[in-house]
Formats: C-alpha cells, sequence, structure tokens
C-alpha cells in the first residue's frame, strides 16, 4: 500500500544508462521504488525518518537513500508538490 502520490517517475541521466545495462540495478530501483511508496525510507538517521513522517502530513518533500552491497547508492526525492519523483546517484544532485 502506498502512503503517498508519486506523481511522475524519473531517472536522471546516470541512473537510467545503469537500470539500460544492468538488469541487476534495474530491479533494485524497481524495488527501492516501491519502499519508497510505502514509507520505507531506507538508510536514512532517525532524524531523516522523522521529518519524512513529518513531510507525509504537511506536504514537503520527501527523501529516501537505498544501498545495496553490490550496486551503486541511490536516493529518490518526491517533491513536495507530489508531482515528480526523481532517482538519482548521490553524486548527481
Amino acid at each position: 500500500m502506498t502512503k503517498f502520490s508519486m506523481g511522475r517517475i524519473v531517472l536522471t541521466r546516470g541512473v537510467y544508462e545503469w537500470t539500460a545495462t544492468k538488469g541487476d540495478f534495474a530491479h533494485f530501483v524497481t524495488s527501492s521504488l516501491k519502499r519508497h511508496a510505502r514509507g520505507d525510507w531506507g538508510n536514512l538517521s532517525p532524524e531523516d525518518r522523522q521529518q519524512n513522517e513529518v513531510a507525509l502530513k504537511d506536504g514537503s518533500r520527501l527523501f529516501s537513500a537505498y544501498e545495496h552491497w553490490s550496486l551503486p547508492k541511490i536516493w529518490i526525492i518526491t517533491e513536495a508538490d507530489r508531482s515528480v519523483t526523481t532517482v538519482l546517484f548521490p553524486d548527481e544532485y
């Protein structure tokens, strides 16, 4: 069950290139998006998790971070107006 609307889902060029050539990474991105939609914020500090819980109520931006031992870390950001969710590498921020 999703906790919020993610709007349009977009990938940065770097993430897109990895998903286009690496099936395991594409699966990681898909499963991470599902976790984000359920409110499983991944590898965040307790303070950042709490900030997301507040954001669910006040409509501010949502942020998640996901890691897999053999793949690059990704961030997922849903904008405050819930119109767009972006998947990116941390160095693309």
